[in-house]
């Protein structure tokens, strides 16, 4: 049977760093030159091959729910709603799985991101020994995620506060690759059998790292792409520029 390419689309964030447009609006529907971001981000995924998303809403979902119903997409596109409690990344996930194919990978896309990479190329790039595959840059950030020389996720630092997560108890901070992660990223159907004791709201991350030690999740860093982080205002105008250019 063929593999069945399948994806979530995080969209049920408040958008609170794209502030006044998100007092009226989500963030999945902040226009950029005319077209919503989740627009964007269905079309690049469609045209990579993907036939099943998942999008989760919370702020202004029946905004986002009447959008995905006035238009055809070429994909199924299925809504996990999450009104009653914002569950973040890993508690959206964990929640979405009912609307998943728990027998293949899925790919996970942040609603604010866009960027030229080949979906495809990522997606293969994932392999079934793995529990993830994660997009990452060399970029600056207050936020990395730690890397062993094989890109092996190690840990997870906050250079601003100190802060450290891990799950490895002899960590050498200086020795890790830092990079940048970029909101997207390929996950094993396995990870729903590790969340069984995961509750209610968590993060991806913090699940991630807890895991990293006994479970092989990989960091993917391609070389020359281009990524926008559209969830502040000031990064409104490049990412017009961004679209103008494709």
């Amino acid at each position: 049977m063929a593999q069945e390419k399948q994806c979530m689309i995080f969209a049920a964030g408040l958008g609170t760093r794209l502030k006044p447009l998100t007092d009226t609006m989500p963030k999945a529907l902040v226009p950029v030159n005319g077209k919503p971001l989740l627009e964007y981000v269905l079309r690049k995924l469609k045209a990579a091959g993907f036939t099943k998303a998942v999008i989760n809403v919370y702020h202004f979902a029946e905004q986002i729910i009447n959008f995905v119903n006035q238009n055809d997409f070429g994909m199924e596109v299925s809504i996990s709603d999450e009104r009653e409690m914002l569950l973040d990344t890993g508690g959206g996930v964990k929640k979405a799985q009912t609307l998943l194919n728990t027998e293949q990978p899925f790919l996970i896309h942040n609603v604010d991101i866009l960027s030229d990479l080949d979906l495809n190329q990522f997606y293969a790039a994932h392999t079934p020994d793995r529990l993830a595959t994660i997009l990452v840059s060399n970029r600056k950030s207050n936020r990395y995620f730690l890397f062993d020389d094989n890109n092996r996720l190690v840990g997870w630092r906050n250079v601003q506060t100190g802060e450290l997560k891990t799950s490895y108890a002899h960590l050498d901070v200086a020795k890790c690759k830092h990079l940048a992660f970029a909101g997207i990223h390929t996950i094993s159907p396995d990870i729903f059998k590790l969340m069984t004791e995961w509750e209610g709201k968590f993060s991806i991350i913090d699940f991630y790292i807890s895991m990293a030690d006994r479970h092989l999740i990989y960091g993917h860093e391609p070389s020359d792409i281009q990524i926008i982080d559209v969830g502040k205002l000031d990064a409104l105008h490049e990412a017009e520029k961004f679209v103008k250019n494709k």
